[in-house]
């Protein structure tokens, strides 16, 4: 790689054109972006500090990260506004996601989620603060620029929104040249950084190469497949009205439920996700996330779906499930028809009701038992080991179901009379 030329970079972005803003609320992580931002900040757009106003959102990204974010600040001698929204994003995102099987084509739609709480909880203290601007540090490429943009425009329309690493056209490797030379603390373990929820973490979006090798020490959650346990573990779930309730028979709030899980199934090798994902742009990019917990929470959600709610309803909610993952993906948490899809998917959870044994094995989440008192399992019926009802009943329903079919054969014999078969 070529070496960067500072200056070259310092004159790009001092060259750039500006809006002229006054006070400003950040979407401050910790993380390279927005700590550049923060600078940016004051020698760009000559903000004055006291009207610096770096907000810090937790949703779940645990104790590390957030001390980070509060260290970087001090470095930078600033004072974020740091709020928790932890049981705001359980409640009110992650409680959905799970009853809506949370899957974009093999993601679990988890940054798609923080980044509009986020950007809402910003966008909030920017016009609370009396704000003209609020800033972020999407790149140009990627689709965080979306989902920030959309509801800083929802949630505080007369603000102007500041994307700079976007806006003066910057590469990753210019930011870290630009933080170096400026003195903004750096420290991401792999090139692209990552982003943690309690949900899933995203490794390197859009850094990582076609057949780019993996370090194994890039994992938070996970022992890869080949290093975990030779003694599988065994672990029970409750689930109630859609959602995990309790885990090994003691009950706990989501949080600490999907939190505990992470370690537990991670350890066992589950939770690897390396796939090729079409951005907001149709862009195709590999990306790598490790969601252990959502593994298997979504894995023991589809499998008690099947057994508790019609197969017209089961059918339906595929359709809506993907639809809903899409929306998410796609920035449009607070579309009409997001909250329209919340609906129906609440109205079909109130029977999705059972207890799991699971057995957790290099990466394999094996169904031991289930049971649920809401099923509409019938082996009583079903069974052909039983006698449910009189198999002659079906004979003539039989006939009856064939009668399109025997329709067709008619039709069929005329097309190929008329030479069209």
């Amino acid at each position: 790689m070529a070496k960067i030329d500072v200056k070259a970079v310092e004159k790009k972005v001092f060259d750039a054109p500006i809006p002229n803003v006054t006070k400003v609320a950040l979407a401050y992580s910790g993380g390279l972006d927005s700590t550049l931002c923060l600078e940016l900040l004051r020698r760009k757009y000559k903000v004055k500090d006291e009207n610096i106003i770096p907000v810090n959102v937790d949703v779940g990204q645990g104790d590390e990260d957030v001390k980070k974010a509060k260290d970087n600040a001090k470095v930078l001698k600033v004072k974020p506004i740091f709020i928790d929204a932890r049981r705001e994003f359980t409640d009110n995102w992650l409680s959905k996601a799970i009853r809506a099987n949370s899957d974009y084509n093999g993601y679990p739609v988890s940054t798609s989620m923080t980044r509009q709480l986020i950007a809402k909880l910003v966008a909030q203290e920017a016009v609370k603060a009396g704000a003209d601007a609020v800033m972020e540090g999407s790149t140009g490429k990627g689709n965080d620029q979306y989902r920030m943009h959309n509801n800083f425009m929802l949630f505080g329309p007369k603000l102007t929104v500041l994307c700079p690493v976007r806006d003066f056209n910057m590469t990753r490797a210019e930011e870290e040249e630009l933080c170096k030379a400026w003195g903004v603390p750096v420290d991401e373990i792999i090139t692209g950084g990552d982003d943690k929820t309690m949900w899933c973490r995203s490794i390197a979006s859009g850094a990582v190469d076609l057949n780019q090798e993996l370090p194994e020490d890039i994992w938070v959650w996970l022992t890869p497949p080949e290093k975990a346990p030779e003694k599988p573990t065994i672990i029970d779930l409750e689930f109630d009205e859609g959602l995990p309730v309790a885990m090994n028979g003691q009950k706990m709030p989501l949080d600490k439920l999907v939190m505990d899980l992470n370690v537990i199934a991670g350890k066992n090798g589950v939770g690897r996700i390396d796939m090729f994902e079409d951005g907001i742009m149709c862009l195709k990019s590999r990306e790598i996330y490790e969601a252990p917990a959502a593994r298997v929470i979504i894995t023991l959600h589809k499998d008690l779906e099947q057994a508790c709610l019609t197969s017209e309803e089961i059918q339906f909610k595929k359709m809506v499930d993907a639809q809903w993952a899409f929306l998410t993906y796609q920035a449009a948490w607070h579309h009409p028809l997001h909250t329209a899809l919340d609906a129906f998917v609440a109205e079909t959870q109130k029977v999705v009701c059972g207890k799991y044994k699971v057995k957790l094995y290099k990466g394999n989440i094996e169904i031991v038992h289930r049971e649920s008192p809401t099923s509409l399992f019938t082996p009583e019926i079903r069974s052909i080991k039983g006698t449910g009802f009189d198999q002659r009943w079906s004979h003539d329903a039989a006939k009856v179901r064939g009668i399109p079919y025997e329709i067709l054969a008619k039709r069929n014999e005329v097309l190929k009379k008329l030479g069209k078969a």
